[in-house]
């Protein structure tokens, strides 16, 4: 199957959607966006990785921001750094803020770049390297059949999360304090999901024939303020 350029999905979906579903869909359904603190420092240092377009470092050719798709995959999106070795190797470097994640959002996201390279230089990648900000060193990441897999499976889920066009329901979670989108998200809007909609769900079940009691009201309450 050859994807056209109207069904192409960034690659930059793939590390949102391992990190968080509900981001995922406020990005890339609804078109939402926020910027913080975080995400200007991470935009720093992506201009600073994309800063001088080629160039030739001890023997390696070094290509930055280079554009990357694959219409296998259906895939596009922009690499930070490429090296082009002697022998032939190709290396993607993808430059990331903070510190490796306890997830593999950023190793699936790397590979991605990896799988659409192999696919427009019609070569083999066995390795790319992580760039993190904070410890300002690289974290070599092995493209080895397992990562692969992970990447296919969630190259699937992003293209069936896209296909059905449903944001799901925010879920409140630690991670949503550093997260830029989070007053568009609203995770603790639904901390009641157990309290006024239920009861009131409860109610109209009741109306409708159901055979539950209808609850009062001030239990309700009651139950709220515990």
């Amino acid at each position: 199957m050859s994807y056209t350029d109207d069904e192409l999905l960034p690659i930059s979906a793939l590390q949102h959607l391992v990190f968080c579903e509900r981001q995922c869909a406020l990005i890339h359904i609804e078109r939402l966006w926020a910027d913080n603190a975080l995400t200007v420092d991470g935009h720093l240092l992506h201009k600073k990785a994309h800063d001088n377009s080629h160039e030739l470092i001890d023997g390696v050719r070094v290509a930055r921001s280079l554009w990357l798709v694959s219409r296998r995959l259906g895939l596009v999106g922009q690499a930070d750094i490429v090296e082009l070795h002697r022998d032939g190797s190709v290396v993607p470097v993808e430059y990331k803020r903070g510190k490796p994640k306890r997830d593999r959002s950023d190793e699936i996201q790397l590979c991605a770049q990896a799988l659409c390279l192999e696919e427009q230089l019609e070569t083999s990648i066995d390795r790319g390297f992580l760039f993190y900000g904070k410890r300002k060193r690289r974290t070599a990441v092995a493209i080895d059949a397992s990562l692969r897999d992970q990447t296919g499976a969630v190259i699937a889920r992003l293209r069936n999360m896209i296909d059905r066009q449903q944001t799901p329901t925010a879920t409140r979670q630690p991670k949503c304090e550093n997260c830029s989108l989070i007053d568009l998200c609203l995770p603790d809007g639904q901390r009641f999901r157990n309290g006024v909609a239920a009861w009131n769900q409860r109610q109209f079940a009741v109306a409708a024939g159901d055979d539950a009691p209808l609850t009062d009201s001030y239990d309700f309450l009651s139950a709220e303020a515990n």
